[in-house]
């Protein structure tokens, strides 16, 4: 009965992808509406800037990325949908939400962080920066998918082929912050689908665990745990929608 209905939750058409890149589309429309001061003071109040963070406003974590400044482009949204229509139909809609929440808010703070760090790079424009948009969710959606293709060789070219374009802009000149959040985005998504964390039988594993660590406590040393290696994936193409552009 269980396995069954795993199945049937696994094989349903997504609807949460397919409604969360409709809701970004509305929302780029209606904000692309008003009046140009208006729109930018919406978009910066939810973004994920160092003005935002250091002042409290942490909901920003979340809001940011239901907007964008602009309409997504057809090839860039039909990739996010596919990418996080994939990643819903393998996992479920809120075990994907879940990485792409994790992607998102992670690569928002260590961003944060690093900006923090330089204390140089806080200030002016960068600080008070317009910083919205998908593409931190999506890199990590990308990487998990990445890092659980069935395949070892397969897997580490899907790896590969999403790292290097990525690392690229991060070590040249004229870097921009959004580069190294797309970077870190995109690291977190696939430790989170080499570890397991990423997948529909997560919770089969964990109890699976679980029930070896009871083991292993009741039995002594002789017991050993189970491996916890990733289920089957996939990957697509990226595009950033982040629009800050400041030099750090």
């Amino acid at each position: 009965m269980g396995t069954r209905g795993r199945a049937v939750r696994r094989g349903a058409l997504p609807w949460a992808a397919p409604l969360y890149v409709g809701v970004l589309q509305f929302g780029a429309y209606a904000t692309g509406r008003l009046p140009g001061r208006r729109r930018a003071e919406l978009l910066r109040a939810h973004s994920t800037n160092v003005a935002n963070l250091r002042a409290g406003r942490w909901g920003t974590l979340a809001t940011s990325a239901a907007f964008v400044e602009e309409p997504l482009p057809a090839v860039y949204g039909a990739a996010l949908l596919a990418t996080l229509g994939t990643a819903e139909a393998r996992w479920g809609a809120g075990r994907a939400a879940g990485v792409f929440a994790a992607g998102h808010v992670g690569a928002s703070l260590l961003v944060y962080a690093g900006l923090r760090a330089r204390r140089g790079s806080c200030s002016g424009g960068t600080a008070r920066a317009v910083d919205v948009g998908a593409s931190y969710g999506f890199c990590a959606t990308l990487g998990a998918l990445a890092a659980t293709v069935p395949h070892r060789g397969a897997r580490l070219a899907a790896v590969g082929a999403l790292l290097v374009p990525a690392a690229v802009p991060v070590v040249r000149r004229g870097r921009t912050f959004t580069d190294a959040g797309h970077l870190a985005a995109l690291a977190l998504g696939m430790a989170m689908g080499a570890t397991g964390v990423a997948g529909a039988d997560f919770g089969h594993r964990a109890r699976r665990l679980g029930a070896a660590l009871r083991g292993n406590s009741g039995a002594g040393k002789g017991s050993r745990g189970r491996d916890l290696a990733g289920p089957a994936g996939g990957a697509a193409g990226v595009r950033r929608d982040r629009v800050t552009a400041e030099v750090v």
